[in-house]
């Protein structure tokens, strides 16, 4: 069922995670019992360079990996009882959005610790690249940016081989802001058997529409500040690989996942960048909000006052929509 919601307007976080102007526009259940996270090692490709375990909460974790060129790191945000409970928890895998200015730091720096508080989840937030485009580029000119192999191959099983997770379907979820709301749609769609619960804040799931504007703007942003003028998609495009990485060409994919969408109506109309983003967003996530609805697959979708923001009451909600989907900690 579609859920169209326009409430009254509301407090919203200015947009941190989207492309900045800068940037040119399972199956079985499987319980790991790690003993705890400062058990961490390497492993999956992963070498560890460097490590903050001192905050009750927030982990910090660098890596050496031949996906890609320089180190990325993570933030794992743990339950606030993860090192009393004995419990293992489910995961949400959190993306931020593009710019100069984004990184694995980004849902810290606008409040994730407060809105997960007392919630019984793990949430991993790894770096995705300035324009990455949670993929393996078609060419890149500055060494490896293979953010899909780093995150789906690498991280995602060293997670679960060092944190008390469920190692299963069940127990997984993706969402992300901009940029990263088309990458947790698009891992969610990809490789359906991983994730049970998926959303996108300002995430658009419409690459071909309005002539391919965000095949074009993945290129064009990804040359300039991510691949030194190599492109995610290619020029001419790889059409095999827009394919495969569309949302809504992957409809089938979301059969009995959780799907969950928000997106601005009213981005500020002095500012070009927040109208073109925001424009292309809504238009895209009403195209793919209509596609579920003729396969019969239930879906949220909220339209919400404002432009490409993230909106704190929203995320609040979906995570615990989240939650009540996942298996319970």
């Amino acid at each position: 069922m579609v859920s169209e919601h326009r409430p009254a307007r509301r407090s919203i976080l200015k947009a941190v995670g989207g492309i900045s102007a800068a940037a040119a526009v399972g199956g079985g259940s499987i319980l790991l019992t790690a003993s705890s996270a400062g058990a961490a090692d390497d492993g999956f490709g992963l070498h560890i360079v460097d490590r903050g375990e001192s905050d009750p909460r927030m982990w910090y974790y660098r890596f050496a990996t031949d996906a890609i060129e320089w180190d990325p790191a993570i933030n794992v945000l743990l339950p606030d009882d993860y090192h009393t409970s004995g419990r293992a928890y489910p995961v949400l895998y959190l993306f931020h959005g593009g710019g100069t200015d984004q990184d694995f730091i980004s849902w810290d720096r606008v409040g994730i610790r407060a809105w997960t508080a007392g919630k019984p989840i793990i949430v991993v937030m790894p770096d995705g690249g300035h324009a990455g485009w949670y993929s393996n580029p078609v060419s890149s000119n500055v060494g490896p940016r293979n953010w899909e192999t780093f995150h789906i191959d690498q991280m995602r099983p060293w997670v679960e081989q060092n944190f008390r997770t469920f190692a299963e379907y069940d127990g997984r979820a993706v969402s992300g802001f901009s940029m990263g709301g088309f990458g947790a749609l698009k891992y969610a769609a990809k490789y359906p058997d991983l994730f049970a619960a998926v959303s996108a804040h300002s995430g658009p799931p419409s690459l071909r529409r309005d002539f391919g504007a965000v095949v074009h703007w993945a290129n064009v942003s990804s040359a300039a500040v991510e691949l030194g003028g190599g492109m995610v998609y290619g020029a001419p495009w790889d059409e095999a690989r827009v394919s495969a990485d569309n949302p809504v060409e992957n409809i089938e994919s979301y059969r009995d996942k959780r799907v969950f969408m928000v997106a601005g109506d009213s981005p500020n109309p002095v500012d070009p960048f927040d109208v073109l983003n925001e424009s292309e967003v809504l238009a895209g996530q009403r195209e793919f909000r209509a596609l579920l609805g003729e396969a019969g697959i239930p879906h949220e979708g909220l339209e919400e006052p404002g432009g490409h923001v993230i909106r704190e009451d929203v995320f609040r909600t979906d995570l615990d929509g989240i939650i009540g989907r996942l298996r319970k900690a």
